[in-house]
């Protein structure tokens, strides 16, 4: 079939047992790619209850199908499995140049299985296939890993494990050649079935149904999404994307929305370092605006991407060494930045460094950081190290020893603010801030007040990408909907259902969410349509995304989970805004679970959130519906 090989390749470490199976028309047409595959392969490959750091866990890697066919900005490839941070549905997406190479060897999925006996690297070479040994690589970071991959194999794409992942840290990531999957413990899954690396090299073209029209839509696309072409949404600004990355809009962030976090979500607005404008030489560092001019040198893109947000970080001789790192993205100048009250750039930056290299989240270890700085401030931890917030040196330091499990304070933060504010207990767990086990990106819910409700019902746990309604929240208008208020949360939940599904396609096509302003959901079908054949109309598409997104949930709800845990953080609730645009402000209890009921309604799931059984059936989750549909009519 046009656009697939129509092939699973099948890897079961323990048994050493490589095979490829054949994936059906009906499978690849209702599943699509990517997302699609790894939701719909974990939910049939692992067992309910499963430990998702034993051998049972299965680790599923899928390239979205517009990747390989060079689209412009697919680039996305989905690793699944079950999530060691949360105990639930596990997702993680990179821009990685993996995927391409896994496509074009020849294969549409590659699912791992099992554990091998001792540190083991797959290698494959399109029909080429193998486990090979990787003692020699256990203990080293993952730049290491990757310069010892390329010495010994040559001009291969990598996904490789460092020493968290080895330690098994529910927060460590997959490094791949300077991407990263970094949500929901994956390094993790890797380390527990001692698969240090993965490493791929594809030289066949992959198959596409009409190559004339893909080359007709490639150009169109590539001139919309470079600035030279009329977009879907007016606000959109490929050059400051470009120019600045994900961290473009920070000023507006604090100054005007008042939500970026700080002070471990204290307050939206970084107050230390806008104070510092006073001084006639005062700037402020985080601010991409004032770094990118001193230290970037180049970028490093996602392939095919035209529109490159990569800013490639160099600095020598600073306060905290040398520096080489690609980012620091928003997310991680807020967790290191905002959340721990760093106002250094170079500190940030370095921070980044060490995840990058040891494999951790930044999302993920900057909130664990940011937790202890108040859990020390309180009297709570006690610890060799000064945990003042603004302490970069010590912000470091505890981030080095976290990804290590090395003392008391590393094991304390090795698995994330989740897990360590279980073990402290005396009330920490009030300034926790986790959904599901996850942290939340840096979008201050009493400021933009519909992503509440995103974090709260994402299936991977508080998460920004799983609906993108930031980009609504904060602009008022996207797609079809417009005149949304920021500052209200009542409203929300058909938009975020119909984004959320929205987005699941874009995790099946293997599109980046930056584009999200230009192809929506007409530009990505006519796409697959010139790479797969595929007769489909667009309520069919977007019932493929709305198809899995409700797989996802399944999937958590197989676990036990339910509306007990699309809850928020109760500082949301409890505590208002310190300083800042939105001072003062909190969340409403009676508010929020109002609109979680409105949106189980729009969704078609019971008061409990479990999908009802005609809600699956029409989606035809035929399967799913027995096991865990609902009957409970709603009230």
């Amino acid at each position: 079939m046009p656009g697939y090989w129509k092939k699973l390749l099948e890897i079961d470490l323990t048994d050493k047992e490589i095979k490829v199976k054949e994936l059906s028309d009906d499978f690849l047409r209702q599943y699509i790619g990517g997302a699609g595959f790894t939701t719909k392969i974990i939910y049939d490959e692992i067992e309910p209850g499963t430990d998702s750091l034993g051998p049972d866990n299965v680790l599923v890697m899928a390239p979205g199908n517009l990747v390989g066919p060079k689209i412009p900005t697919g680039s996305k490839t989905t690793f699944g499995f079950k999530a060691p941070q949360t105990g639930g549905y596990g997702k993680t997406i990179v821009g990685a140049k993996l995927g391409n190479h896994l496509k074009r060897a020849g294969y549409d999925v590659l699912v791992v299985k099992g554990k091998a006996e001792k540190p083991t690297m797959i290698v494959i070479e399109d029909d080429d296939v193998k486990l090979v040994d990787a003692e020699h690589l256990w203990g080293l970071d993952n730049r290491e890993t990757d310069k010892k991959i390329k010495e010994e194999y040559g001009r291969f794409s990598t996904a490789v494990i460092g020493p968290a992942g080895e330690k098994l840290s529910k927060i460590s990531s997959i490094e791949c050649e300077d991407r990263q999957a970094g949500k929901g413990g994956g390094g993790a899954v890797m380390g527990s079935k001692n698969l240090k690396a993965i490493a791929i090299r594809g030289t066949k073209e992959v198959p596409v149904e009409d190559k004339d029209e893909l080359d007709e839509l490639n150009k169109k696309w590539r001139k919309i999404t470079t600035g030279k072409g009329e977009t879907a949404d007016d606000s959109f600004s490929p050059e400051d994307q470009m120019n600045y990355g994900t961290g473009e809009a920070m000023a507006a962030k604090n100054k005007v929305y008042g939500c970026f976090p700080t002070r471990n979500w204290q307050a939206g607005y970084f107050k230390r370092a806008y104070d510092r404008l006073e001084d006639p030489e005062g700037r402020i560092e985080l601010n991409p605006r004032y770094w990118v001019h001193e230290y970037r040198q180049g970028r490093r893109p996602c392939p095919f991407c035209t529109k490159p947000c990569s800013q490639y970080f160099v600095a020598e001789g600073t306060p905290y060494g040398d520096i080489e790192v690609d980012g620091p993205e928003y997310e991680t100048l807020y967790s290191f930045g905002g959340a721990c009250e760093v106002d250094s750039i170079e500190a940030v930056a370095k921070a980044n460094e060490l995840c990058d290299n040891l494999g951790l989240d930044t999302i993920s270890a900057g909130i664990a950081i940011a937790w202890a700085m108040e859990a020390y401030e309180k009297g709570m931890i006690d610890t060799d190290l000064d945990l003042e917030f603004g302490n970069a040196e010590a912000m470091l330091e505890a981030l080095r020893r976290l990804a290590y499990k090395e003392g008391e304070l590393g094991e304390l933060l090795g698995d994330g603010v989740y897990e360590a504010c279980k073990k402290v207990g005396q009330g920490s767990e009030k300034f926790a801030i986790h959904v599901k086990g996850m942290p939340p990106a840096g979008f201050e819910v009493r400021g933009v007040k519909g992503m509440a409700l995103a974090f709260a019902v994402a299936p991977r746990g508080a998460d920004h990408l799983t609906s993108c309604l930031y980009a609504l929240e904060m602009g008022g208008d996207y797609w079809d909907f417009e005149d949304y208020d920021r500052t209200k949360l009542s409203g929300k939940a058909f938009a975020l259902k119909s984004m959320e599904d929205l987005m699941t396609l874009y995790d099946m096509t293997g599109l980046c969410k930056f584009s999200r302003g230009l192809m929506v959901d007409e530009g990505q079908l006519e796409l697959v349509k010139a790479v797969t054949g595929f007769d489909m109309d667009l309520s069919e598409f977007l019932k493929a995304g709305e198809r899995v997104y409700n797989l996802s949930k399944a999937f958590n709800i197989r676990e036990g989970f339910g509306r007990k845990d699309d809850r928020l953080p109760d500082r949301f609730f409890d505590d208002e805004v310190l300083y800042g645009p939105t001072e003062g402000e909190t969340l409403s209890r009676r508010e929020f679970e109002e609109e979680l009921d409105r949106y189980y309604d729009v969704r078609g799931w019971d008061q409990e959130g479990i999908p009802l059984k005609n809600t699956l059936r029409r989606l035809n989750l035929e399967g799913v519906a027995d096991e865990i549909g609902s009957v409970q009519e709603r009230e």
